[in-house]
């Protein structure tokens, strides 16, 4: 008896070249569902299809089609008992040796900014799911593909075990079936969970696909890969990297930062650049260049080897500048012509453009022994007309609208973290430090002279009122806090005692 494939995708990709040479290589005969049938004849190939060979008609306008005894009992049989074998006989199934089936695109579907939940509904696959986990179940008597990409690999394997695929063989596909349809459920359950608005729901799932495996991890001895979600068209993934090596484990966590950060800004041109996810320069500025020129200065030796995050889109002017300093990354929203051949003579230099760089996850996920924990993204910020005023000292204009800057900076610091800063631009950055007050001495430091004017920010509250003498000292004019420890009585009277404006936020940004 010939052997038996059956063939329903959703995905034509590669169909046609694989059927044929299953039928003129290896004397399969085929069976195939509605579309999948159609593509097969109208190459020229002889199919039966699934209707025919079950003798009940596809139902429901298509719901129906595979879900019969003479398909899934070809698939579940056991070879090597005899009452299953006798089981086929009886019935008159013949065995299937090979299901081809890639499911409906359902994350597609999902992926359109108009989709209705109707049509989601249309596009999660039922049939296709069960013919996947009853062939990769019965691994050890038949084969299950459910990626294109290994139809070469199985004719390969064909062709070298004498017309059968090896155990080892049909055991890996098998796999790739459970994780394919593990991955489907999980995106349809996480649809749904998100029509409810529900973010952190009783249970929660993540899939992803590899995308890359890197070289290695944080460190040369870890290993390391890159899985998107979705379609593997959004975030990152659906990054266009213009130039450059690939992108490694640290240039993703790092660009992740940068994009993090420079979505606090959105009208004027700013430029942040970073050095292990920290920002040692950030700056505003009415041009992208000078932008670009003051964060640069902010800290030009921490820049060496930074990566760099723009809210508009490249320019020859600011890629002029951007050639002169060796550098990791440099992402933006787009990249003009002429700054594309500027930077095109840095080879090693990676440049990336992401159209949707303001577009982040809505919730953050870190693994500890057990499991996990899942939070919300923090992409919410208290804004000035919130703050609470709590010195005698009132701030001017110009002083709230670098207060906010400050507080926008500080946010995407490491805790404890201090940020000074002038003119929309970072002079002093003192992160991750295990006390405040240690925090913003590295702060005001960095910042030296320039500190004499300037805005302090902490992302969270002073417990002694240490820092805000540190700060006076050092010529700091006004501080933007959290407020909320029992000691901010102390805080607001040495404030008070030295001149200085503090403005309580009522809002902490703890990043660790």
């Amino acid at each position: 008896m010939a052997p038996l494939a059956l063939l329903s995708t959703s995905d034509k990709t590669g169909l046609v070249d694989l059927a044929r040479s299953l039928v003129e290589e290896f004397g399969f005969d085929l069976v195939s569902s509605g579309g999948t049938a159609k593509t097969l004849q109208e190459a020229g190939l002889t199919v039966t299809k699934v209707a025919d060979y079950t003798g009940s008609p596809e139902i429901l306008g298509g719901r129906v089609k595979t879900l019969h005894p003479r398909i899934h009992g070809g698939i579940l049989a056991r070879r090597n008992l005899e009452g299953d074998l006798q089981d086929l006989a009886d019935n008159e199934i013949r065995p299937i040796d090979l299901v081809v089936v890639n499911l409906y695109p359902f994350a597609q579907t999902i992926a359109k900014p108009d989709v209705s939940l109707e049509e989601a509904i249309e596009n999660i696959d039922i049939g296709g799911p069960t013919l996947l986990r009853a062939s990769a179940k019965n691994y050890a008597h038949l084969t299950v593909l459910c990626d294109p990409t290994d139809y070469d690999a199985y004719l390969t394997e064909l062709r070298q075990q004498g017309g059968k695929a090896s155990a080892e063989f049909r055991k890996e596909r098998a796999i790739k079936a459970f994780a394919h349809t593990g991955g489907y459920d999980r995106a349809i359950t996480a649809y749904l969970t998100g029509q409810q608005e529900e973010l952190l729901p009783p249970e929660f799932s993540l899939s992803g696909e590899k995308r890359q495996t890197m070289r290695y991890g944080e460190n040369p001895h870890q290993s390391a890969a890159w899985y998107q979600t979705g379609t593997g068209k959004e975030g990152w993934s659906g990054a266009t990297q213009l130039q450059g090596k690939e992108l490694s484990y640290n240039n993703l966590v790092d660009l992740e930062a940068a994009r993090e950060i420079i979505t606090e800004f959105t009208d004027k041109p700013a430029v942040a650049i970073l050095k292990h996810t920290n920002p040692c320069g950030l700056a505003v500025a009415d041009t992208l260049l000078e932008a670009y020129e003051k964060a640069l200065a902010a800290d030009s030796v921490s820049a060496f080897g930074g990566i760099v995050a723009l809210n508009k889109p490249l320019d020859g002017a600011t890629a002029q500048e951007l050639k002169k300093m060796f550098l990791e990354c440099v992402v933006a929203p787009g990249c003009e012509p002429e700054a594309e051949e500027i930077l095109h003579k840095k080879s090693k230099l990676r440049v990336l453009v992401l159209p949707d760089l303001m577009q982040g996850p809505p919730v953050k996920i870190k693994g500890i022994a057990g499991g996990f924990l899942l939070q919300e993204s923090d992409r919410t910020i208290s804004t000035p007309d919130r703050w609470q005023v709590v010195t005698e000292k009132q701030p001017t204009p110009e002083q709230l609208e670098e207060l906010f800057f400050a507080w926008k900076v500080v946010k995407h610091v490491k805790s404890n973290a201090i940020v000074v800063t002038k003119n929309q631009t970072t002079c002093g950055v003192g992160a991750g430090q295990m006390n405040r007050v240690g925090a913003a001495q590295i702060a005001l430091e960095q910042a030296g002279e320039k500190a004499r004017g300037a805005i302090l920010g902490s992302d969270a509250f002073f417990p002694f009122d240490d820092t805000v003498r540190k700060a006076a000292a050092a010529g700091i004019e006004a501080i933007v806090q959290p407020g909320g420890s029992v000691r901010d009585k102390d805080s607001i009277a040495a404030a008070n005692e030295l001149g200085v404006v503090m403005v309580f936020t009522g809002m902490r940004h703890f990043l660790h």
